[in-house]
């Protein structure tokens, strides 16, 4: 089994495509930072010792702009009362360093999500498309170790390259914006108000989250691929879904059986606090089932339809 995923990392690693991905990803993390820094890093300008005086100065100009502009009446409330935790709580805003880049940098996974779809829909597929695989059944080995080597291969990719997009936004934010103490903590939305936590709490939390998603894609993208043999049609539905599967819940959120969808339950973080799940009657236990269930449909209907593929016409 190890010779088969290893044979099948060679396979991916060694397309050219494969690094023009990681080179996409870095450009993309790159551009982020640069972005950031030439406009101003976030708080700034609070790193002074009279902070205090700067935070209320800037709660009474978003004021101000609450009674000029429409858009500043429903976004300035917000910041205004996390300033105010701030203050009431005599917590100096964090500044912006290399952990709350690469945090934010979390959000890439969906992007990575987008190559992992890519390298599913064509590990199987094109085994067919190309003849190779009666190459690979007529060796001692069972189709189930097959299809299992090629679908670790694929998880093993999705995983280094997220372990790229972590490494990178990492190394690339402390050239920008320098490193803080890893206890730094900084304050979200929460319950009952605002909280603060500690960074590499919110960036394992962040990552965690973004990973449910990915892995859910991945795997439906690598069954349409052994499914139906086409890896276009596994990119295509597979992309469909990852970018309009929420915008087809939120179309059908006034429907009862709406919380059975996988995408009513890949967000994971409408459980956390400061956030309400799509329905009351969802919760983190029912969406982490849902998600099982589909999960187990896509590997079965995966393996059964490989076991049983006469591949004498191939």
């Amino acid at each position: 089994m190890l010779k088969l995923i290893h044979n099948e990392q060679i396979k991916i690693y060694t397309k050219k495509s494969t690094w023009l991905m990681y080179l996409i990803l870095a450009g993309l993390i790159f551009t982020f930072a640069f972005s950031v820094h030439y406009y101003g890093p976030p708080n700034e300008e609070y790193q002074v010792d009279n902070w205090q005086q700067v935070l209320q100065e800037k709660n009474q100009n978003l004021e101000q702009e609450m009674q000029e502009d429409e858009f500043a009446r429903s976004n300035n409330p917000y910041i205004i009362e996390k300033n105010n935790y701030y203050l009431e709580s005599n917590t100096q805003p964090p500044a912006y360093d290399a952990w709350k880049f690469t945090g934010e940098n979390a959000e890439l996974l969906t992007f990575i999500s987008l190559l992992a779809i890519i390298v599913a829909a064509g590990i199987v597929a094109n085994e067919f498309r190309w003849g190779t695989i009666k190459l690979l059944l007529i060796r001692p080995i069972k189709r189930s170790g097959i299809l299992l080597s090629k679908y670790i291969a694929v998880l093993l990719f999705a995983l280094y390259t997220v372990a790229f997009l972590f490494i990178t936004a990492w190394l690339i934010g402390a050239i920008f914006f320098g490193v803080n103490d890893i206890d730094t903590r900084f304050v979200i939305s929460a319950k009952d108000g605002f909280t603060s936590i500690l960074v590499i709490k919110d960036i394992f939390m962040n990552y965690s989250f973004q990973l449910v998603d990915l892995v859910m894609m991945t795997t439906l993208a690598f069954m349409i691929s052994t499914v139906f043999r086409n890896s276009s049609l596994a990119i295509g539905i597979a992309l469909f879904l990852l970018m309009g599967g929420a915008s087809i819940v939120q179309m059908l959120a006034d429907k009862d059986w709406v919380r059975y969808i996988l995408f009513a339950n890949t967000d994971l973080r409408q459980y956390i606090a400061g956030n309400s799940p799509l329905t009351e009657d969802m919760t983190l236990g029912f969406s982490v089932t849902v998600l099982i269930v589909y999960y187990v449909i896509f590997i079965v209907t995966s393996w059964v339809v490989f076991i049983k593929r006469d591949v004498a016409g191939q």
